[in-house]
Parts: C-alpha cells; sequence; structure tokens
C-alpha cells in the first residue's frame, strides 16, 4: 500500500477501529489516535504544570505510557476518559517526583475570616468561571501554587469529584474541598490585578 493509500485508509477509521488496530501494534493507527488526542492532552498538562516546556515533556510521556498501556484497555469506560485519567497519573507522578513546594494539605475545610462569607466550598464556582474571560483565567491559574492549581484543574475545569481526587491525590476530600475553596479565593485576588501586570509578567 502506497502512504496516499495508508492516508487515506486511517482517515476512514473510526476510534474503536483505531483502538483495536493499535493493540496489535499498528504504529499508523497508534498515530492516529495521537493526532486525535495530542491537544487535549498538553492543554491538560499545561493547566496543570504552568509551564509550556514541561506540559509538551508530559504530554510525549503521556502517550509513551499509552503506547506501553493501550492492551490494557476494555472498554469500560470512554477511551477519552481514560486517556485522560493515564495523563492526570503522568503529571500527578512528575509533580512528586519534583518535589514541588505544595500547600499544606492539613488545613481546616472551612474557610478563614479573612477569607470571606462561608459558603458550600465543594460546589463548582460558575460565577469565578465565567466572569472573566479565559486568557486572564488561564494566566491566573498559571500564577497558582502548585498544590492550588492541581485541585483547580482537575475540579473545576476537568470535572473530576472530591472524592476521585481525593484517591489520585492521596488526601482526604474534606482537605480537597479545603484545598479547592484556597484556590478560588487565590485566583479572585490574581484577577482583581490590573491587566496591565499580569501582561507585564506574561
Amino acid at each position: 500500500m502506497t502512504l496516499t493509500n495508508r492516508a487515506l485508509a486511517t482517515e476512514s477509521w473510526n476510534e474503536a477501529e483505531a483502538i483495536d488496530r493499535a493493540k496489535q501494534g499498528d504504529a499508523e493507527a497508534f498515530a492516529f489516535l495521537y493526532h486525535r488526542h495530542k491537544r487535549r492532552v498538553y492543554s491538560l498538562c499545561l493547566r496543570m504544570t504552568g509551564n509550556t516546556a514541561e506540559a509538551d515533556d508530559l504530554a510525549q510521556e503521556a502517550f509513551l505510557q499509552l503506547f506501553r498501556k493501550i492492551a490494557t484497555f476494555r472498554g469500560e469506560s470512554a477511551f477519552s476518559t481514560w486517556l485522560h485519567r493515564l495523563s492526570v497519573n503522568v503529571v500527578l507522578m512528575h509533580l512528586r517526583r519534583k518535589g514541588l513546594p505544595e500547600v499544606s494539605l492539613e488545613e481546616t475545610t472551612e474557610p478563614t475570616q479573612e477569607d470571606g462569607p462561608k459558603r458550600d466550598i465543594g460546589s463548582p464556582d460558575l460565577a469565578l468561571i465565567g466572569s472573566v474571560d479565559r486568557v486572564n483565567l488561564e494566566r491566573a491559574i498559571h500564577r497558582l501554587p502548585p498544590g492550588y492549581r492541581t485541585i483547580f484543574v482537575l475540579h473545576d475545569m476537568e470535572g473530576y469529584e472530591h472524592n476521585e481526587i481525593a484517591e489520585m491525590i492521596r488526601c482526604s476530600i474534606g482537605n480537597s474541598k479545603s484545598q479547592l475553596h484556597k484556590a478560588r479565593m487565590k485566583l479572585r485576588d490574581l484577577l482583581q490585578l490590573p491587566h496591565t501586570q499580569g501582561a507585564a509578567r506574561s
């Protein structure tokens, strides 16, 4: 089969067919999956690390892990969900190995006096996400301390529940909720800075 014919063949694949072929070691099928999911995986890595170079390396590592582990995919969840969880685990392992300074996980689940009025700190903060343009929000997220950023990205942007986050980062559900609340408060502070200041630092 010529290169052109192979390209046409891969264009006609659906994801399920590509997964089956990739499990059998088909390099073109794996390339199909890579190109289909690379942007989302990279975006996840960038949000969690706040560093473009690290995000690029970790996205590559995630697909390397996919190549090694795709045979274990049983279809019990959507492939994108399975790959997403694999990518999150790759980033979390990197953060643990790097030993980034993280805020304490032993904090109370109730906001302090300085944090403002008490609220349901486990619910999505739709007002926060919808109140600013995406560029400013992404910039502010990158400036969060690593521990805060991880919780915020996993819960408010990627949709994980607190029990899932607690299992992934090895903390209690209460601590996950506390971290999320404090991340949101920190984000509010960062988003109130003049845009010119944020632009100057980017």
